[in-house]
């Protein structure tokens, strides 16, 4: 779509009237407030502009504009044109009015649209729906009609639908991507070119209700030495580079996980049939083998094709039984006892190498939310020494792999943490001492180990999961990238993605480079094409992820709601102008509104996170004790009464 408005009556003139030169149009995207102003995001880089809301010109949130950077400020625009509607439907609740209907949008930075009687579809109201915005009228709320309805306001699977809806997920996958999956599935499993594991004793360890599983491990002992084998699916046998499969996953990036089920990045026939790494069944993998020395150092690394067959579909709550000495679960898993333990050793010493090296071991807990039979459960939850043994496994392999790649000038995705700007970290800083947990670091020059050490500080004290918390929001956000530019967070220079290629695309590069190395093909795939992938999957993620925590709000809001009245013990975990919010020891979160505190006026001190009264303030880290009183839908949040 051409620019709609390239100059206004209002253009630039000289003393004359001779319209002056305006400054060269840029192109960016505009990022709306529900307070009425906007940002634009340039689309070349750099700084975002801000835009009152009286110079929008009829731009909306998410479409692309012409701006140019206004004379005389550093960070204001002025729009000139609206290069590209946002093409994202709208999802929200239709409101009747005498003869017409409205749609309030769930996101709250679109506009409010005018449904006219004919355009409704059917909708009735107060029903979620998601709407085509059809015109612009000047001066007027932009035109819908209805497309689709989702189901009636409140109701879990129709809120849970508006966010699948909203985020452009695609649940279905077209007809020739199911039929080639369904003929891939169908494939016998053989040894040819492949060293055949069938006879070790190789296993998986996963969630009780995981059905995707594309990583087994094995590990034997040999003169002192730990063989570790990380056998992750080789999804590349099967998903051909430009074929329909490849192109459909492309195009997702990545799967996406809510409470209650999986929108997976491929048909179920290959993620949960051939490619899944089942128990008893013969599976195509790309073998990891590490081994390492008694100190846990790393002596060598080979990468090959291979045939596996998982002796045992193990669980973290089984393993984390049999490591704890559980006398049933060490009977029942007898056979695997003993390789469990040396794991459990090996994984000892990687984790105290790596924390050495200055690694940051965040702990930040997310509530566990289960689903079953229409109910919502959220049970406090300990994180498990066994997903800590996978955990450092699996980066034991992608540092591998990103080691081997990079060695033979490699092109694939690899996985970048950049360090914080020196603003977060003299932010973090500031905010750790307000904790009473000093933090020595040079914010010029941030290293890991500073931030290790502060959560170390902050460890047995009541303000550790804050802490450990903004630790994690001072972090850069990672990303991938065509260039190996170290991990931050892990302290560690090479670093990728090769453990997840079902759930994720960026592994299916780094599996496609490794084995046309080992096939002697060349460094990897086409360079304009990586760099474009790059951008894309970490679109994709970043995309899954906001989706991930606004469906993780809704069960959390379903929770709360089934639980009015009652009362819990909780950690303030942040505090604004409009209130505190606390985090239930089960992770779950709500907000006790300012005008509920007791004690009348408060005063918000932004630097210092403290909401200060006469006599009593609140800062994150206090232990506090709150009613569920009710929840707001609207701000999809659970309102607390403090007790």
């Amino acid at each position: 779509m051409k620019a709609e408005i390239i100059h206004h009556k209002n253009a630039r003139k000289g003393a004359k009237g001779a319209p002056r030169r305006p400054l060269a149009a840029r192109r960016g995207v505009l990022e709306g407030n529900e307070r009425g102003f906007a940002f634009i995001k340039p689309a070349d880089g750099g700084e975002d502009y801000f835009v009152p809301a009286k110079y929008l010109k009829g731009a909306y949130h998410g479409d692309e504009v012409l701006f140019s950077p206004v004379r005389g400020t550093a960070d204001r625009a002025e729009i000139l044109g609206i290069a590209a509607r946002n093409p994202s439907p709208a999802v929200g609740t239709v409101v009747f009015e005498k003869r017409y209907a409205l749609l309030y949008p769930d996101d709250r930075r679109r506009p409010v649209l005018y449904i006219p009687r004919d355009g409704l579809g059917g909708a009735q109201n107060g029903q979620k729906a998601v709407c085509r915005i059809t015109s612009y009228p000047k001066g007027r709320p932009p035109v819908a009609a209805v497309e689709e309805i989702l189901g009636e306001e409140g109701e879990l699977a129709a809120e849970e639908l508006s966010i699948v809806r909203a985020y452009g997920l695609r649940e279905e996958f077209p007809g020739d991507v199911l039929k080639e999956a369904a003929e891939l599935s169908r494939e016998k499993t053989d040894t040819a070119g492949r060293r055949d594991l069938r006879d070790r004793t190789i296993f998986t360890i996963d969630g009780e209700d995981t059905r995707d599983m594309d990583d087994a491990v094995s590990l034997e002992r040999r003169d002192g030495k730990f063989i570790l084998g990380v056998h992750i699916a080789d999804v590349t046998h099967y998903v051909e580079p430009h074929s329909p499969t490849d192109r459909e996953a492309y195009s997702r990036g990545t799967s996406v996980y809510f409470p209650d089920r999986a929108i997976p990045m491929l048909p179920e026939a290959l993620s949960n049939g051939i490619c899944s790494l089942n128990e008893g069944e013969d599976r195509y993998c790309l073998t990891c083998e590490l081994t390492f020395g008694g100190g846990g150092e790393r002596l060598g690394c080979e990468f090959y094709g291979s045939v596996i067959r998982s002796r045992r579909k193990t669980s973290y709550k089984d393993v984390a039984a049999v490591l704890a000495g559980d006398v049933r679960a060490r009977e029942k898993y007898a056979d695997i006892a003993g390789v469990l333990d040396d794991m459990h050793e090996l994984c000892r010493l990687l984790k105290k190498r790596r924390s050495e090296a200055g690694s940051i071991d965040f702990d930040v807990r997310e509530p566990e939310i289960l689903f079953k039979d229409g109910k919502v459960d959220i049970p406090v939850r300990e994180r498990l020494c066994s997903e800590e043994l996978i955990e450092q496994f699996m980066i034991a392999a992608n540092e591998a792999a990103a080691l081997f790649l990079i060695k033979r000038g490699a092109r694939c995705l690899y996985r970048v943490h950049e360090r914080p700007t020196a603003e977060k970290c003299a932010a973090f800083a500031a905010f750790m001492r307000d904790l009473g947990i000093e933090v020595k670091s040079d914010c010029d020059d941030p290293q890991p180990a500073d931030f290790k050490r502060a959560l170390e500080r902050a460890k047995d004290k009541p303000c550790a999961a804050v802490a450990n918390r903004f630790t994690l929001r001072s972090m850069q956000k990672a990303r991938y990238s065509p260039a190996c530019e170290g991990h931050f967070g892990l302290a560690l220079s090479h670093y990728c993605h090769f453990t997840s290629p079902i759930r994720r695309y960026p592994d299916i590069t780094v599996h496609r480079a490794i084995k046309d190395i080992l096939s002697g093909k060349g460094c990897g795939q086409d360079k304009d094409f990586i760099k474009e992938a790059a951008e894309r999957c970490s679109a994709a993620e970043r995309n899954a992820e906001a989706a991930e925590r606004a469906v993780d709000d809704l069960y959390v809001l379903a929770y709360m709601n089934d639980r009015i009245g009652e009362e819990a013990c909780g950690t303030v975990s942040g505090v604004t102008a409009h209130g505190i919010y606390v985090e239930l020891d089960n992770a779950a979160e709500g907000l006790v509104p300012a005008e509920d505190l007791p004690d009348g006026e408060y005063t918000f001190y932004e630097d210092k996170m403290l909401l200060s009264g006469k006599r009593r303030s609140f800062r994150p880290g206090q232990r506090v004790k709150v009613m569920i009183a009710s929840c707001d839908l609207g701000r999809m949040k659970a309102l607390l009464k403090l007790l």
